[in-house]
């Protein structure tokens, strides 16, 4: 919204030209979603509490989580605001980038929240049916996918080509066709989603991995699509980033930025409501979102590949669900004490924060190791 009034105004208020910045308008969408998550969650978890809107504990799961029955849940739904309003304030409403990322984080926002008003609504911790929720999803990613990669969105969002990190962009990319590619996509953005929604399972377990992968996205966003201007003998020469570093070339995409560090702002809040002992939860309608919004950034960035490594975390807790469910159905044995994972190390007898800050810790160093791809090709 800034900058379509900026492209209007501009003209007759030259300050206005600020807003053409993508650096300015990402530091402008991470303190505007920081300020209405710190401001509004006292008030919405009020709100919760007054509603009676807590959360269901499983029965089968470690014994420490039973006092946490009750604890205000849905707590997304804020998350989703602060960013929803962030982005259509900071960034570019004309772009395809940010809408093709805001809408299957709303769609899956949206299921999200009606997975977890049944199961408030029900006293049971069942929700939505898996399939159900699978049919929301991938309708959603194909959907958009066949918009892409069919060609109706233009040329530029038709890049069906698969990189591999650590090794140049320019030198080495596998060309699949577009069904593949965009069957591939759908799979990933759906597999992101329900893996992060996994992972939110302890108190401040998901949302600190989540601004991580989103940091280390707004960087590869930036250098993907973004340049910089050089005088050169008194002339202004645009310097592409993504040729020198020799990533993937994706114009436009720079705005993801916009929409990552929105993601950052509100999690960021939310945290700190939401660290060990949680004052409210997540819910479904936040995890589906945001796991919906990391595997599009992963895609429209064409970093499909390298965020098996940024989201390890998150592909790691949904490995120990498929390995624990396959094993059972298969020999009758459990490979781990509870899955998804984190539960395993809980029943070890792992205090919970142990836990927690462990898997951030990984986090972190997954995403320092991602971003090391940028050099060493």
């Amino acid at each position: 919204m800034f900058l379509w009034l900026s492209e209007i105004l501009r003209d007759q208020f030259g300050p206005l030209n600020v807003f053409r910045y993508v650096t300015f308008r990402t530091i402008g969408a991470m303190g505007t979603s920081l300020l209405i998550a710190m401001a509004l969650y006292p008030w919405f978890i009020r709100r919760l509490q007054a509603r009676q809107i807590g959360q269901v504990v499983r029965k089968d799961g470690p014994e420490s989580h039973f006092s946490k029955a009750g604890t205000p849940t849905m707590g997304g739904v804020l998350i989703l605001v602060a960013v929803t309003v962030s982005v259509l304030l900071w960034g570019d409403i004309f772009s395809s980038y940010v809408w093709l990322t805001m809408v299957p984080t709303l769609v899956y926002g949206a299921l999200g929240f009606i997975d977890d008003y049944l199961k408030i609504r029900y006293k049971n911790s069942k929700g939505v049916t898996g399939r159900q929720k699978l049919a929301v999803q991938f309708l959603t990613a194909g959907t958009l996918c066949v918009a892409m990669y069919g060609g109706f969105l233009g040329e530029q969002l038709a890049d069906t080509h698969l990189y591999v990190p650590f090794v140049s962009a320019q030198a080495f990319s596998l060309l699949l066709p577009a069904w593949l590619y965009g069957a591939g996509a759908a799979v990933g953005i759906v597999g992101l989603s329900n893996a992060v929604n996994l992972t939110d399972g302890l108190d401040g377990l998901a949302i600190v991995p989540v601004m991580v992968a989103s940091a280390a996205f707004a960087l590869l966003c930036y250098l993907s699509g973004g340049s910089v201007g050089l005088e050169v003998g008194g002339e202004i020469h645009r310097f592409v980033m993504s040729d020198y570093l020799l990533i993937p070339s994706v114009p436009g995409a720079q705005e993801l930025t916009v929409v990552a560090a929105a993601v950052i702002g509100a999690g960021v809040g939310f945290l700190w409501y939401n660290t060990f002992p949680a004052q409210v939860f997540m819910g479904d309608v936040g995890a589906l979102a945001l796991g919906g919004t990391l595997g599009m950034f992963a895609v429209l960035s064409k970093n499909e590949l390298l965020t098996l490594i940024l989201g390890g975390i998150f592909v790691v807790e949904a490995l120990s669900v498929i390995t624990q469910t396959t094993s059972y159905k298969l020999t009758g044995k459990r490979v781990f004490r509870m899955a998804p994972i984190h539960h395993h190390f809980e029943k070890k007898g792992w205090p919970e924060p142990r836990v927690t800050v462990r898997f951030w810790i990984i986090s972190l160093i997954l995403a320092l190791v991602s971003l090391a791809s940028l050099k060493l090709r």
